[in-house]
C-alpha cells in the first residue's frame, strides 16, 4: 500500500467538516461523501457549466417556468419581502424572480464564500438600490439572517430542484431548518425535479461533453489540494445510473483499477471497480413532492410545471401547527 506523503500542508488550514466527511466517507462501505463538497470554487465554476449543456433539462425547463409564470408568482407572493436563496451559487434565476416580486431585500446564503460574493456583487449591480445580504453558511440548520430583514415578510427560494439532492429523511430535516430560519408565515418557493424517462434523467447526469463528469472528478482533486491527498484522479472515472426502487440518478466515482492513496495522513485503498458514492438526485412526483414539503412543516399552496410536466415550482407556505388532525 502506498504511504501519503508529506504534502504541502493544506490539511492543517483544511475545513474541519470537510476533513471529517472525506476520512469518514472513505473508511466507511460502500464509500460515500456528502455532494456538498463538490462546491468549492471550481466545483461551483462547473456546475455552472452543467446547467448550460444540451442534456442537463432542469435548469433550463425551472428558467422557462419561472419566465411564464413571475406575474402569478408575484400576485401570490406580493411585494416588499426579504427574499431568502438557500444554496445561491451564481443566483443565475434570481433576477427574474427579484424582478417580479419587488422585494425590500435579497439575502443569498451559500457555502463557497468566494463564489457567493462574486454574484452578490453582480446583482448588487444590476439592483441598484436594493439591499443585497450575502451570508456564508450551511442551511442545512437554521441560518441566523441579517438584523436588516428580521423585521420583514419573508420568501424563501430554493431553486434547481437541491432538495433532490438529499435523502427524503434529509430533505425533511433541511425544509424544517428553513422554516426555522425563516420562521412562521414565511413562504418558500422550490424547484422539484418529476419523475421521467430513464434516458433522459442519466443523460443529464453524463453529458457527452464530460461536464457532470469533470464536476464528479473535481471532488478528488479538491481532496488533494485541501487534504494533502495523493489519488490517482486518472485512476477513476464519473457513472451516473438510475436507481428505480428509490426513485433517484445517482452519482459514483469508479475505481478503474486497483489504487492505494493517502489522504491527510491515513492510507486507503480500493480495488478496481469499487466506488465512492458521490451525489443523489432524488425525482418525485406530485404527490410525493407534497408530501415532503408538509413533512418540513410547509403547506403547498400553488404549483406551476411546464408542458412536458418535467419540472416543477411550488409555493408553500409555513403555517401554524394545527390544533387537530
Amino acid at each position: 500500500m502506498l504511504k501519503a506523503e508529506a504534502g504541502d500542508g493544506q490539511a492543517s488550514l483544511a475545513d474541519p467538516a470537510f476533513r471529517h466527511d472525506v476520512l469518514t466517507g472513505l473508511a466507511a462501505r460502500p464509500r460515500a461523501i456528502q455532494a456538498r463538497w463538490f462546491y468549492d470554487r471550481r466545483g461551483s465554476e462547473l456546475f455552472e457549466d452543467i446547467t448550460r449543456v444540451e442534456e442537463y433539462y432542469p435548469t433550463r425547463t425551472e428558467v422557462a417556468i419561472l419566465d411564464a409564470s413571475a406575474a402569478d408568482i408575484a400576485a401570490r407572493v406580493g411585494t416588499g419581502r426579504a427574499v431568502i436563496e438557500f444554496g445561491s451559487g451564481s443566483s443565475m434565476k434570481t433576477p427574474r424572480l427579484l424582478e417580479a416580486v419587488a422585494p425590500a431585500a435579497y439575502v443569498p446564503i451559500d457555502i463557497s464564500g468566494d463564489f457567493l460574493r462574486d454574484a452578490a456583487a453582480e446583482l448588487a449591480t444590476a439592483f441598484p438600490g436594493l439591499p443585497v445580504l450575502p451570508v456564508e453558511a450551511n442551511f442545512m440548520a437554521p441560518v441566523p439572517l441579517p438584523d436588516a430583514v428580521a423585521d420583514l415578510p419573508k420568501l424563501g427560494f430554493f431553486p434547481g430542484s437541491t432538495i433532490g439532492n438529499m435523502t427524503p429523511f434529509a430533505g425533511i430535516d433541511v425544509l424544517r431548518a428553513m422554516r426555522g430560519s425563516l420562521g412562521e408565515g414565511a413562504l418558500l418557493l422550490i424547484g422539484i425535479d418529476r419523475v421521467k424517462e430513464v434516458g433522459v434523467l442519466e443523460a443529464a447526469y453524463d453529458d457527452a461533453a464530460g461536464v457532470t463528469a469533470a464536476f464528479n472528478l473535481n471532488l478528488l482533486e479538491r481532496i488533494n489540494r485541501e487534504l494533502d491527498g495523493t489519488i490517482p484522479v486518472d485512476a477513476f472515472e464519473h457513472r451516473a445510473v438510475w436507481n428505480d426502487d428509490a426513485s433517484r440518478i445517482e452519482m459514483h466515482l469508479a475505481a478503474t483499477r486497483d489504487v492505494a492513496f493517502g489522504v491527510d495522513g491515513r492510507d486507503f485503498a480500493m480495488a478496481a471497480g469499487e466506488t465512492i458514492h458521490t451525489e443523489n438526485s432524488h425525482k418525485y412526483d406530485a404527490r410525493a413532492a407534497n408530501t415532503l414539503l408538509r413533512g418540513g412543516g410547509w403547506t403547498p399552496v400553488a404549483q406551476w410545471t411546464d408542458p412536458k410536466n418535467w419540472f416543477a415550482l411550488i409555493l408553500a407556505e409555513a403555517r401554524p401547527p394545527a390544533a387537530a388532525p
